[in-house]
């Protein structure tokens, strides 16, 4: 079993490293993407800043050579969409911009219309108080720029939840197997000596013993047994059969009434037809004894605790209900999580076992219905009913 955990943490160990692997090389890739065709714009301006320069420079400019330039800058955008207006918004002139052939002047205006307000237009003096107007919109790269550091968040969050999650399974399969070999190692340490006290009661029977003694003797052995076979079983599907529900809690009410205080008022209320539902009869008993015993720790050996069995077409529904300490609202789910107790002495594993043998039968839920402090709490079992 440990190298079994061992293997699923190196498992799990890879996948978080190549995943991280993964998200480093994407994040680089796109980076150095982002980084050449900005590199490349920066270039084209220098160009042009350069050739600005030279002709300022230079004593004999023509307006050939002042052509030229325009038409450079114009050439050198290649990814920032514009527009160029007239001063009624007619369009003169556009560029990275893909109009259609059909309803091209709408088009361009309804275009006009969304780079209004999106940048300041630049203004062209064109001399005798003509003028022109420039309207753009971000640049393709800057748009991505722009939206980049949300998509590495988003990727990180991504990552992180899946770790969580990752680890989270990984832990509570490690805690599964723990359980489960624990349980079985229990029987299995169980088996010796109750072999042996087998043989001890049927050597008894030989002498002159009360056969009273050797009877409860007997039933203490056979509780061991089923004790034993009940651990041996945690971890495996078990066995079920199509019972009646309501003999298995008649059944725990009789032994667990035996052996609790006389303080201890049980009432059983049971459905006069059957309940039939898959279960396994040894491990719902269980069940039921290990909510009892909780009940009789919550009313402190004196109070009231009652079975109530009832159901519809689908589903059967056990209460337990008792007059004990109660609940708080907010610990109706941590209730059922190992190492949660109230008590001084234990380990808080009772209604941890609990859900997980219920959780293994068809449909089978369990949780605390309702709870008032001070006055009582209600656990329901929810089972498939058998058709």
């Amino acid at each position: 079993m440990n190298a079994k955990i061992f293997e699923s943490r190196q498992w799990w160990t890879v996948v978080f490293i190549l995943t991280a692997v993964g998200i480093i090389i994407a994040t680089v890739a796109v980076s150095n993407s982002f980084s050449k065709k900005l590199a490349q714009d920066e270039r084209n301006k220098v160009e042009i800043w350069g050739e600005a320069m030279r002709l300022l420079a230079s004593d004999t400019v023509n307006d050939s050579q002042y052509t030229n330039l325009i038409l450079h800058i114009i050439q050198s955008n290649n990814s920032i969409p514009v527009i160029l207006c007239n001063a009624n918004d007619e369009v003169l002139e556009y560029q990275n911009i893909e109009a259609p052939e059909k309803d091209r002047e709408k088009f361009l205006q309804k275009k006009v219309a969304e780079l209004k307000p999106k940048n300041e237009p630049i203004i062209i003096e064109l001399g005798d108080g003509d003028k022109q107007y420039l309207y753009h919109d971000e640049s393709l790269v800057l748009k991505r720029l722009t939206l980049y550091p949300y998509i590495q968040l988003t990727i990180v969050f991504i990552f992180i939840l899946v770790a969580f999650v990752a680890l989270v399974s990984a832990k509570k399969a490690e805690q599964n197997k723990v359980w489960v070999g624990l349980s079985k190692e229990t029987a299995h340490q169980l088996g010796t000596p109750i072999s042996s006290l087998m043989a001890w009661v049927e050597y008894l029977k030989t002498k002159e013993v009360d056969a009273m003694y050797l009877r409860e003797m007997g039933k203490d052995v056979k509780r061991l047994e089923m004790i034993a076979e009940r651990f041996s079983k945690i971890g495996s599907k078990p066995d079920l059969l199509p019972l009646d529900i309501n003999h298995s809690i008649q059944s725990s009410y009789e032994y667990m009434s035996a052996r609790i205080s006389s303080k201890v008022k049980i009432n059983v209320k049971l459905p006069e037809q059957p309940s039939l539902v898959l279960i396994n009869d040894s491990l719902i008993s269980w069940v039921i004894e290990n909510l009892t015993n909780n009940a009789v720790d919550a009313i402190g050996g004196k109070g009231e605790i009652t079975y109530r069995v009832e159901g519809n077409r689908k589903k059967i529904y056990i209460d337990v209900t008792d007059t004990g300490r109660g609940i708080a609202k907010s610990r109706f789910k941590t209730v059922f999580n190992p190492g949660y107790t109230t008590k001084t002495r234990g380990w808080g594993l009772g209604l941890s076992l609990v859900k997980r043998i219920v959780e293994s039968h068809p449909g089978g839920k369990i949780y605390v219905k309702s709870s008032e402090i001070g006055k009582g709490a209600t656990f329901r079992i929810e089972l498939q009913k058998y058709q």
